[in-house]
């Protein structure tokens, strides 16, 4: 008699939003750890972490290569998207400027690679047509984010990378901030493009839903009550525990990142979420 395949298990994924915090050094680092083994530290702590810095700036494959290198075999990076395309261009005649992102060196990551994340401004109001064709873009595979990366120009200074190191499926997350996103025609999108709504926590500055729009969870954790400072209590842990609990029931994967920095309070509180969802 054949066998039915196994289902496969939720999982959920913690940990920290960026680890390279010249504060944490002494507090989660250790006083005699060389930052350039930060990393590999943060990565034998979590399963997962957040990458911040490819907001910012466009990275080069060598610094992708290293950082799939210092991490072991089954961690998983998240990717926040490029603050040009989503600040400066908001979304708009991106083609160039999303060549240039996949090109930089995303596809070494191969079987690391997570959920891209597209943290949108507060500025600018829900735009369907706008947010439908950019989500058409989004490349939903490895393969997909090679076709894309074909298409960088000559910023790329320090060398494009063109091959995925293995073959992989996309998944992409929106974090928006501006009121106007917060209704059912651009939930409706999001689940029409497999495409996940980011359950922010911003200490009240903005809006704030749980919408689950795609087979996946993914949660930033900015403070409770102090943005970026606060740090959070054994009940609102417990709460966010018994989240990801009901999302993993569900079949969904969970990846959540605590992004209250400032303080050193990232590190801690990600583990004591660890130890509650364990």
């Amino acid at each position: 008699m054949a066998t039915r395949p196994r289902a496969r298990t939720a999982r959920a994924l913690i940990g920290i939003s960026g680890y390279d915090y010249k504060p944490w050094r002494g507090t989660f680092y250790p006083d005699d750890l060389p930052a350039r083994r930060w990393l590999e530290y943060a990565s034998q702590t979590f399963a997962s972490i957040e990458l911040n810095g490819t907001f910012y700036s466009l990275k080069s494959p060598a610094v992708f290569e290293r950082w799939v290198e210092e991490t072991p075999a089954e961690f998983v990076f998240a990717v926040k998207g490029g603050r040009f395309i989503t600040h400066n261009l908001k979304l708009r005649n991106a083609e160039r400027a999303m060549g240039n992102f996949f090109a930089s060196g995303v596809l070494a990551l191969g079987r690391k690679t997570g959920p891209f994340l597209w943290q949108l401004p507060a500025t600018y109001r829900f735009d369907a047509e706008r947010m439908d064709a950019f989500m058409r873009q989004l490349p939903r595979s490895s393969a997909d984010g090679e076709a894309v990366a074909r298409q960088h120009d000559t910023r790329l200074r320090r060398g494009a990378l063109l091959e995925a190191s293995a073959r992989v499926a996309y998944r992409h997350a929106f974090e928006v901030r501006h009121e106007s996103y917060f209704h059912e025609e651009f939930y409706a999108l999001l689940r029409e493009h497999r495409c996940a709504w980011v359950v922010a926590d911003t200490a009240g500055k903005f809006p704030y839903a749980e919408e689950v729009t795609a087979d996946f969870v993914y949660v930033r954790l900015h403070g409770s009550r102090l943005l970026y400072e606060s740090s959070y209590t054994d009940e609102e842990l417990d709460e966010w525990a018994r989240k990801i609990a009901k999302w993993k029931r569900a079949g969904r994967d969970v990846y959540v990142y605590f992004d209250n920095d400032m303080k050193t309070h990232a590190p801690f509180d990600a583990l004591r979420l660890v130890g509650r969802v364990r």
